[in-house]
C-alpha cells in the first residue's frame, strides 16, 4: 500500500540528497515509460542521458515495487543482444469515486490506463444526512476496493470527487451548496473504514474531470482549456499553460456561481442569479420537464440520463417548448462561456454531463452567444466541444490522481513482492 511516512525519509547512512536524486531518478524512469511505452534499458539509459547501470539498478527497484514488469524482447535494430522491454505494470491501480447529487459514479484502472472497473448508480444525497452519505461512499469504496483485488489489481489510493470547494491539503470539502455539506472531514471519515494505509484524496469534481479531459479526453494535450459539468449545479476546471489552476486558497473554478442575473432565481448557495441557475440540470428539467422536475420524485431518484433521455424524447416529438427551454440554456451557456473565454482565453470549452449529451441541441446557441459577446478575436478561436468521458470523468480523474502520485514518486508504493511461481505451488 502507500505509505504516508516513506517519502521523505531518508536512512541513517545515505545523505537525504542522495535519496532525493534517486526518488527523481525512479520517477523520470517511470514517467518515461509511460510515455514513450515498453523500452529496453539500454534504451531507457539513451533516451533519458542515465548511466545504463544507474537504470538497471532503478528499474530493478520499480520491479521490486510492482510498478513495471519484464516483457519479451525488444529488437532496436542495432548490434548486440536484443533487450527485454520494461513496461508499466498491470498489477497495481487506483479507484475514483465521486459523489453527487443524485449518482455516485467509480472509476478503477491499473497503472497502465487500463479500465478495470467503471460504474455509475443513482443516490439520492440530498435525502441523506452526512453521516449516511459517508456510510455509503465509505461501502462503494470497500466494494470497488475489493473488486479490484478479485481482479488481479492492487489498489494503492483512492480520490473523492465532489461538487464544491475542497481544502485539498486536509481532504476537507469546506463547502458543497448542493449536498448541504459544510466542513466535512471527508478523507478522516474514510480513513475509517478503508485499510489504514491506503492513501486517500479529496478534490473538486470539475478539477479532477478537467485533468481527466486533458489525459485522455476529446482536447487531450490542449495545454489551454476550460471543462465544465453538466449536473445539477454547474462547476468548471481550468487547465492553463497544461496545468490545473487552483487560485491562493485552492477554490478557483466555481464557475457556476458566476452572477449573471441579479433578478434571476435562488441558488443553492443563498445567492441570486449564479450562472448553474440558468444552465444547470435541474434548472433545464424545471423549464423543460416540470413534471418530473426534482423534488417532485415519489420513488427512486431518476438517474440524470433518465432525465436527459426525457428531454431527447420531446426534442424527438417536436415539443416546442422543451425546445425553447434547451435554446435558452444554450444561450446561458454562450453568456457564462463569454466571461471563461475573456478571463482565461482557453482554446476550448469542453462540455461534460449533460451538456454532453444534449450537445447537438446546446451548441448552436452557445457557439453564436460566445462569438456575440466575447472579444471577437478571442472567441473565433475558441469553441464548443462534447465531451465522451460522459458522468464518470471526475471518477476517472480521481484515479489518474492516485497514478500520478505513483509517478511522482514511485517510493511511496510498498507492497509485498508479487508470489513467484515456485510459492504458487
Amino acid at each position: 500500500m502507500v505509505s504516508k511516512e516513506r517519502a521523505g525519509a531518508g536512512s541513517v547512512d545515505e545523505p537525504t540528497d542522495q535519496l532525493a536524486l534517486r526518488r527523481a531518478n525512479l520517477s523520470r524512469t517511470l514517467r518515461h515509460i509511460r510515455t514513450n511505452g515498453p523500452r529496453s534499458r539500454a534504451a531507457i539509459a539513451a533516451a533519458t542521458g542515465l548511466h545504463k547501470a544507474t537504470v538497471s539498478s532503478l528499474v530493478d527497484e520499480l520491479i521490486s515495487r510492482r510498478l513495471v514488469r519484464e516483457i519479451g524482447t525488444e529488437h532496436s535494430g542495432a548490434a548486440g543482444r536484443p533487450g527485454r522491454g520494461i513496461a508499466l505494470s498491470p498489477d497495481v491501480g487506483a479507484v475514483g469515486i465521486e459523489i453527487n447529487v443524485d449518482y455516485l459514479a467509480v472509476h478503477g484502472s491499473d497503472l497502465t490506463g487500463r479500465t478495470v472497473i467503471e460504474k455509475r448508480v443513482s443516490f439520492d444525497a440530498k435525502g441523506r444526512d452526512v453521516e449516511r452519505c459517508l456510510d455509503d461512499l465509505t461501502q462503494a469504496a470497500q466494494r470497488t476496493l475489493a473488486e479490484l483485488v478479485r481482479r488481479g489489481v492492487t489498489p494503492v489510493g483512492l480520490t473523492v470527487a465532489v461538487p464544491g470547494l475542497v481544502d485539498v491539503a486536509r481532504g476537507v470539502v469546506v463547502l458543497a451548496p448542493n449536498l448541504g455539506w459544510r466542513d466535512v472531514p471527508v478523507a478522516t471519515r474514510l480513513a475509517h473504514g478503508l485499510d489504514p494505509d491506503l492513501w486517500i484524496g479529496v478534490d473538486n469534481d470539475a478539477n479532477l474531470a478537467a485533468l481527466a479531459e486533458y489525459t485522455w479526453g476529446v482536447a487531450a494535450g490542449t495545454d489551454d482549456l476550460v471543462y465544465l459539468t453538466g449536473e445539477v449545479g454547474v462547476g468548471g476546471g481550468v487547465i492553463v499553460n497544461g496545468r490545473l489552476l487552483r487560485g491562493a486558497d485552492g477554490f478557483s473554478g466555481e464557475v457556476g456561481h458566476l452572477p449573471l442575473d441579479p433578478s434571476g432565481e435562488r441558488c443553492g448557495c443563498g445567492r441570486i442569479g449564479c450562472w448553474e441557475t440558468k444552465v444547470g440540470l435541474a434548472e433545464l428539467v424545471r423549464r423543460a420537464t416540470p413534471d418530473v422536475a426534482y423534488g417532485l420524485e415519489r420513488g427512486p431518484i431518476p438517474d440524470p440520463e433518465e432525465r436527459v433521455a426525457e428531454v431527447l424524447r420531446r426534442l424527438a416529438r417536436g415539443d416546442k417548448a422543451v425546445a425553447a427551454a434547451v435554446a435558452e440554456v444554450g444561450r446561458w451557456l454562450g453568456h457564462g462561456g463569454a466571461i471563461l473565454v475573456n478571463l482565461f482565453n482557453p482554446r476550448v470549452i469542453v462540455l461534460g454531463g449533460y451538456f454532453a449529451d444534449l450537445a447537438d441541441h446546446l451548441i448552436p446557441s452557445a457557439q453564436a452567444n460566445l462569438a456575440r459577446m466575447a472579444v471577437a478575436s478571442t472567441a473565433a478561436r475558441c469553441h464548443f466541444v462534447a465531451s465522451h468521458l460522459g458522468f464518470t470523468a471526475a471518477a476517472r480523474g480521481g484515479a489518474g490522481v492516485v497514478v500520478e502520485r505513483m509517478i511522482e514518486d514511485p517510493t511511496a508504493v510498498s507492497l509485498a513482492p508479487a508470489p513467484t511461481l515456485a510459492a504458487a505451488r
